[in-house]
């Protein structure tokens, strides 16, 4: 699937969505239940961003969304450690002999995704690598649909997943909390170190 471009345009959508964002009432427990567990993971996080420069709230944010925070499943798509991947991304990592360790593994589907090198660590930005991570097939085949690997749990979402890889249905509904909610809520605990500001131009609800 070709790529879509970081433009002005985007980082405004975005911010919009952002700024107005109302987590879901009904949802709060379990957003604060999974905003928890990954406080008491913060070191470990830290550490595989201190090798690649990945904010560690961005690596936690994609753990959640990908392997519902579980330290035994491969960051690339939540396939078990004990072998290399065997959905997509298929076969990952290619180096180094199964079982993985969580950290190496993860250190593999960061940079797989280039965000290793990715410098725009703006709300905007981190957005927008967040959505990328998952695939751009709302935004390209069903663009009334905001992803909900960003959105679920939340008033800018209610309905339309993909259910499998390139297999939408109108109907399904996400069950996990999205990305840019789960920042949002983890941006407002006093114990997380996130060092930009993801209330930026938060509108009163």
């Amino acid at each position: 699937m070709s790529e879509i471009p970081y433009t002005k345009e985007l980082e405004k959508e975005y911010i919009e969505l952002f700024s107005t964002c109302d987590p879901s009432k009904n949802r709060i427990a379990e957003i604060q239940l999974t905003v928890k567990k990954i406080l008491s993971n913060q070191k470990r996080y830290q550490r595989v961003s201190s090798i690649t420069s990945v904010p560690w709230y961005i690596v936690a944010a994609i753990h959640s969304m990908e392997s519902s925070l579980n330290f035994n499943k491969h960051l690339h798509n939540g396939d078990s450690l004990s072998k290399r991947t065997t959905h997509v991304p298929k076969g990952r990592p290619t180096s180094g002999s199964p079982p993985f360790s969580w950290e190496e593994s993860a250190i593999d589907a960061l940079r797989l995704k280039k965000l290793d090198t990715w410098k725009r660590w703006s709300l905007p930005g981190v957005l927008y690598k967040l959505e990328q991570y998952n695939g751009w097939g709302y935004r390209k085949y069903h663009p009334s649909v905001h992803s909900p690997y960003l959105w679920s749990f939340s008033n800018h979402y209610t309905k339309g997943k993909y259910i499998e890889d390139g297999s939408f249905s109108k109907n399904a509904v996400s069950e996990q909390c999205g990305a840019a909610v789960l920042l949002l809520v983890l941006s407002q605990s006093d114990s997380a170190d996130i060092d930009i500001d993801l209330s930026i131009n938060r509108a009163e609800n």
